[in-house]
This record gives structure tokens, C-alpha cells and sequence, in this order.
């Protein structure tokens, strides 16, 4: 295990994150408590000290659990939470969202579950299109000033949210967004986008969750046929592209040896000139956290990395289409221009 600046702050972080939606049955799958406390361990045991939750994943029980795992090792974990999100048939009109008033709350009932006096990285979850930027801005920045959060940090919003945010934060002195988190796997590359170039832009650390894409990438819905394995067509109906994506995983999975999750989870984790890469690793037992965890070995070489950019590659769109290399703007001088900052 290797460690990593997060984004523009001074925290070490190990270069992948322990996903822990997992932890609890409540939502009517995941893990025991028994199986959580071997996938921590075993996280713990190969390095990592940066673990993943939210104040409404498996409504309440992993913060619970985390914090029953994490009291003796506290002082070196890197302990990343969330607030926004509330139960799908709450009544309270208040009890989600991005306002001051739920951020204070979901803190206040974080660190009550994680048994902790602070928080070294919270995460606004979603944007709800209703909360005022600088109220977001200024209460995450309060917080870190009461000691009760170290770093703050964005998920599942706008690009221009994020742009936004960090301008000013920057012109008020207030706590800047050091990390973004987004689903990003060889079946969803939109982040490529916009977000992605944000956070390249902004020095944020992209945390990809997804990479695996509910185990469509795993294998896990290949069945065994005449001359090799398909997928099954009554447990998962794939689009053509998306099948094609699946058999390269398959093909390059055979040619290393290793599996097609490890496979999946190197070419995201190889993804370092787009943006900081530092992939979640999400499993329900700490036999597929220790296959996940593989990845840290070996890495794809750059022709299997770029025959899965052939097979998965989506089109930028506008403006993307429009503006490189654009004779109007370059004439004939673009390919004699050196940019240092490409």
C-alpha cells in the first residue's frame, strides 16, 4: 500500500478507500457484523487508513458499526462521512438536503455513532438545486473551525457546483473542497466530461465508486458455455457496446492471470492523468475485499489499458468536439505550441 496527498490538503491517505455500504444488514443485504470486522481488519492489515460512510447508509448501522471497530485505532484513520441524504418515506421536509440545519444535525449524529469527536472528512452527498452555495460553503466551514470536521469534500454534484464552491471559498477564506466522489467504471465514463477536468483543475482527489458496476464486471452474471462463457441474457440484458466492453475485461482477465474485477478496478485506478484517482473498494465478505485489494500488485500495461479505452470510449460532446486544436483559434500553429499544462 502506497499513500497519497488528498487533493490540495496535507492529509496521507492510502491509494484505495474501504467502502463501507456494506456494513450492516439493515437494507436486507451486506454484511454481519462479524464480516464487516474481518473486512476492516483485514483493510487495516494491508495498509489502508482511509474508510469510506454516510450518515444514512444502511440507515445508521455502519457509522454504528465503524465506530465500534475504529476506538483503539482512531488517532490514524482517515474516517470520511456524508450528510444530504435521509430515509426515502421521512415525513420531514428538514430531515434531508444540503441545508445548514440537516448538515448540523447529520454531524452531530455521525460522530454520536462513530463514537468520535471529529471527522476527518465530510462530504456534502448530493446537490439538492435548493440550498444557497455560501450557506453550504459557510456551515461546512464553521464546522471545521468548531475542530468538529478537518477537511470538507463534495459527491454526486454539477461540476459548476464545484466550480463555484472553490471560487468562494477561495475569496472568503472559507474551507475548500478537497475531494470529489462519483460513480466512474469501463460502463460509465460521463465524468470524463466535466467533473473530471474540474477536479483536475481544482487539485480534488476523485474517489470512483461503482468501478464494478454492481458486479456486471466482475463476471458475475457469466455463465459457462460451448467454448468459454456469455453472459447470461436472463439475469442481465446488455446493450451491444456494453457486452463488447464486458468480453474485452474477459479477454485481458485471461491474458494476466488475474481476475476480471482486478481488471475493471487497475484500468479506473490507471486513470491518474485525467484526475487523482483513488478508487473505493466496496465487498460483502473479506474474500472479495482480498481479491479487490489485489489490484495493489501488478497494473495493466498500456496496450491493455488502451484497448479498453477503445472498447469503452464515449463521445465528449460540445464543447469538448469543438475547442481543441480549433484552426480559428490556433491557425496553423497548434501542434508547435509546447502547453505545459495539458
Amino acid at each position: 500500500m502506497r499513500y497519497k496527498l488528498l487533493g490540495k490538503s496535507g492529509l496521507r491517505v492510502s491509494e484505495v478507500c474501504l467502502g463501507t455500504m456494506t456494513f450492516g444488514e439493515t437494507w436486507g443485504w451486506g454484511a454481519s457484523r462479524e464480516e464487516s470486522c474481518k473486512q476492516f481488519e483485514l483493510f487495516l492489515d494491508r495498509g489502508g487508513n482511509f474508510i469510506d460512510t454516510s450518515v444514512n447508509y444502511t440507515d445508521g448501522a455502519s457509522e454504528t458499526l465503524l465506530g465500534e471497530f475504529i476506538q483503539e485505532k482512531r488517532p490514524a484513520l482517515v474516517i470520511a462521512t456524508k450528510y444530504s441524504l435521509t430515509k426515502p418515506d421521512s415525513s420531514d421536509p428538514n430531515s434531508g438536503g444540503n441545508s445548514r440545519k440537516n448538515m448540523m444535525q447529520s454531524v452531530e449524529r455521525s460522530l454520536k455513532r462513530l463514537r468520535t469527536d471529529y471527522i476527518d472528512l465530510l462530504y456534502l452527498h448530493m446537490w439538492d438545486y435548493m440550498t444557497p452555495i455560501e450557506e453550504v460553503l459557510r456551515g461546512l466551514d464553521d464546522l471545521v473551525r468548531a475542530g468538529k470536521v478537518l477537511y470538507t469534500a463534495i459527491s454526486d454534484s454539477p461540476a459548476w457546483v464545484v466550480a463555484e464552491a472553490n471560487t468562494r471559498a477561495e475569496l472568503m477564506g472559507w474551507s475548500r473542497l478537497v475531494a470529489y466522489q462519483a460513480p466512474y467504471s469501463l460502463l460509465d465514463r460521463a465524468v470524463e466530461r466535466e467533473v473530471l477536468p474540474a477536479a483536475r483543475h481544482w487539485d480534488m482527489a476523485v474517489l470512483p465508486w461503482g468501478i464494478l458496476e454492481a458486479g456486471i464486471l466482475s463476471g458475475k452474471f457469466l455463465k459457462p458455455v460451448q467454448g468459454g462463457t456469455r453472459l447470461d441474457p436472463q439475469k442481465l440484458d446488455l446493450p451491444e457496446k456494453a457486452q463488447g466492453i464486458v468480453a474485452e475485461v474477459q479477454k485481458i482477465a485471461a491474458e494476466t492471470g488475474r481476475s476480471m474485477a482486478q481488471v475493471a478496478i487497475n484500468w479506473v485506478r490507471q486513470q491518474q492523468h485525467r484526475a487523482q484517482i483513488i478508487p473505493i473498494l466496496g465487498a460483502r465478505s473479506a474474500e472479495q475485499l482480498e481479491e479487490n485489494l489485489g489490484v495493489l500488485e501488478w497494473s495493466l500495461s498500456d496496450e491493455q489499458v488502451q484497448r479498453l479505452d477503445n472498447a469503452s470510449q464515449i463521445e465528449l460532446g460540445f464543447p469538448h468536439s469543438m475547442l481543441p486544436g480549433n484552426r480559428y483559434l490556433f491557425g496553423t500553429t497548434f501542434d508547435k505550441i509546447d502547453n505545459h499544462r495539458l
